[in-house]
């Protein structure tokens, strides 16, 4: 299976923006580096016998900008805050950055995305850093993968690729694993490719006579046979999830998912609610299989808080359908509790973001609680502008907030509702009294003979157990 695999690699990093599409742009100064200067001297070089320079026009210095890993001043707002989590994704796919280059044009080049001068300058600066790998920001068609492939000195790795690679390193389960595997290989499936010998037709000398298919065409049946066997698979267990979600609501548990963008801080909030023992990570995708755990608000009630994957711009289309069997938490969730990172300035996108993933699930409809979470990074000012907004304000790390967070739940909840009622209960019925006094709220007590006569708030369902006992 091919796979990204960039633990310890040299990385260039290719940012794309495509100024028709682009909203806002500020311009800044063009910074010249040591490996700009070697890439211009080899797109000169070579530019007349580049093999796409009849289908493409050549793009010069002045429509890019090369530069170390340290950020460059003066992008497009947006532009900027897409090569920081390019960063963060290459970082947490354990890749080293020598090089970021960004590209602006119109459009998107058919052939190779970003034109044929471009692809001379990157072959410079990837050979002057002695580059492993090369990695787009942007979604390449096979054609194009094609294409940078037989241009560059080094292995060619789009967006989609890298994100698939950290899921793989980050599935601990046997689900996690089945569901990687599979959005890999329904990525992979249209991009094979022939080379050499190895991917010819089967000769016709003695002993080579056979089938009559290529390598390719074999690869190709071999994985379309893994793709339906992992489907067998994975259609297992979304059917054990069913019924273990059946057995859960039999008992009324409502459930509640945390959801966001990656590194919004869901995990760590996870852990303060549940003391659950997640993994906390400031890496992407840290979280990659889904876990419950029993939460009691409140009123008493309880509930299954569930901490799943994080969202990102341009979440790729196959991660959302192979991991709709650990999405289904999300969607038999009664409650979405949709965190996010109040200290970044990207907030808004990031929102936007999660929102349309959601819509794919069919969510949207569902009640939901705005958290900002890591308000200990703001300011006061900015704390108390954020409070009055309506939205819940806590900071996972240190613990404000969460007790305002657990009360709003309870709000949302509408599942197995909070009821007052009032009982008498003899004392000899010890079972009943610890089993209200464990579960609900007692907000009165008196005791009248041997009786105990209680007001008491908590769960519908419990309170219905002991309506014999009802006043």
């Amino acid at each position: 299976m091919r796979e990204a695999r960039l633990r310890g690699d040299r990385a260039v990093l290719i940012a794309v923006e495509f100024t028709a599409q682009r909203r806002t742009t500020v311009r800044g100064p063009l910074r010249v580096s040591a490996a700009l200067r070697t890439a211009a001297q080899a797109r000169d070089a070579a530019l007349a016998r580049h093999p796409f320079a009849d289908e493409v026009e050549s793009d010069g210095p002045d429509q890019a900008e090369v530069q170390s890993a340290a950020p460059a001043s003066g992008p497009s707002f947006d532009l900027q805050a897409a090569i920081e989590e390019f960063r963060e994704l290459v970082l947490s796919a354990g890749g080293e950055i020598e090089a970021e280059i960004v590209q602006r044009r119109p459009r998107p080049d058919p052939a190779t995305l970003i034109g044929s001068g471009k692809v001379e300058e990157i072959a410079g600066v990837a050979a002057s850093t002695q580059a492993d790998v090369i990695l787009f920001d942007h979604d390449l068609t096979p054609t194009q993968l094609r294409n940078l492939e037989s241009a560059l000195p080094c292995r060619v790795v789009d967006r989609t690729q890298l994100i698939l690679d950290i899921f793989a390193r980050h599935a601990r389960t046997r689900e996690g694993q089945l569901q990687v595997e599979l959005a890999q290989l329904d990525y992979m499936l249209p991009r094979l490719t022939g080379r050499g010998a190895a991917m010819s037709q089967l000769g016709g000398g003695i002993g080579t006579r056979g089938p009559g298919e290529t390598q390719l065409e074999t690869d190709r049946r071999r994985i379309q046979r893994r793709l339906l066997h992992l489907k067998e698979e994975l259609e297992n267990v979304r059917r054990v999830r069913s019924q273990q979600r059946q057995r859960r609501e039999s008992v009324p548990v409502p459930a509640v998912a945390l959801v966001g963008y990656t590194n919004a801080g869901k995990s760590t909030l996870f852990n303060m609610l549940t003391k659950g023992g997640v993994l906390e990570s400031a890496r992407m995708f840290a979280t990659l299989d889904p876990k419950l755990k029993a939460l009691v608000l409140p009123s008493r009630r309880k509930v299954l808080l569930s901490d799943t994957v994080g969202f990102i711009r341009d979440l790729p289309h196959t991660l959302v359908t192979s991991f709709r069997a650990t999405l289904e938490e999300v969607q038999k969730a009664e409650v979405l509790v949709h965190v996010q990172d109040a200290s970044s300035e990207m907030r808004e996108e990031h929102k936007a973001e999660v929102e349309k993933v959601l819509g794919e699930l069919e969510v949207l409809e569902k009640p939901r609680i705005e958290v900002l979470n890591k308000i200990d990074l703001l300011p006061e000012e900015q704390r108390e502008a954020l409070t009055a907004s309506g939205a819940v304000a806590v900071s996972a790390r240190e613990g404000w907030g969460i007790a305002a967070l657990l009360a709003r739940i309870d709000e949302e909840l509408i599942a197995d509702p909070v009821v007052e009622q009032r009982f008498e209960i003899p004392q000899s019925e010890g079972t009943v009294l610890a089993a209200l006094g464990a579960g609900a709220v007692i907000r009165e007590r008196e005791f009248v003979g041997n009786s105990v006569r209680m007001t008491v708030a908590g769960p519908a369902s419990l309170l219905g157990r002991y309506r014999g006992f009802k006043i």
